[in-house]
């Protein structure tokens, strides 16, 4: 199992590559073999699954149902733009065009570990993201802890 946290800021090259930090691939499952699916995330940012992970999301939408109508337009929303990527030499990953112009990112990331995905936002928009948000941590920790009735 893949687990990941942290925040680092890192360059895209002209190819659309960027360098996976180390504290996050020493995180990788070596049942992931330095494969990863690149997709739309939410908010404008992009999530990366290593292949453990995304076998296990892929899993779930297999059990939804295709008569649901936003069961489908989920699947079809996080499929369309998934790609299959692998860690080069350099340990960078690529990342497509159409997904990079989806998330606004132009020559620098912001990279973070949440759990069992990497995000990769523009920083521009993550801050954005940060500054419009209507809650704060705190409330929304309440309502994360609050006890179930």
């Amino acid at each position: 199992m893949s687990s990941f946290k942290g925040r680092y800021s890192y360059s895209v090259d002209e190819k659309g590559r960027v360098a996976l930090p180390a504290k996050l691939r020493s995180n990788l499952a070596t049942s992931a073999k330095g494969n990863f699916v690149v997709t739309r995330g939410f908010e404008r940012c992009l999530y990366i699954y290593p292949q453990d992970e995304w076998n296990k999301l892929e899993q779930f939408v297999r059990g939804l149902s295709f008569l649901d109508a936003q069961h489908r337009f989920y699947a079809r929303t996080l499929f369309e733009r998934a790609n299959d990527t692998k860690i080069d030499g350099q340990s960078r990953i690529t990342i497509p065009p159409d997904l990079m112009g989806f998330a606004g990112i132009k020559n620098e990331v912001l990279i973070l570990g949440v759990l069992d995905r990497v995000e990769i936002w523009d920083p521009q928009v993550y801050e954005e993201y940060q500054r419009n948000h209507p809650d704060t941590y705190e409330t929304v920790a309440e309502h994360v802890f609050k006890p179930q009735q």
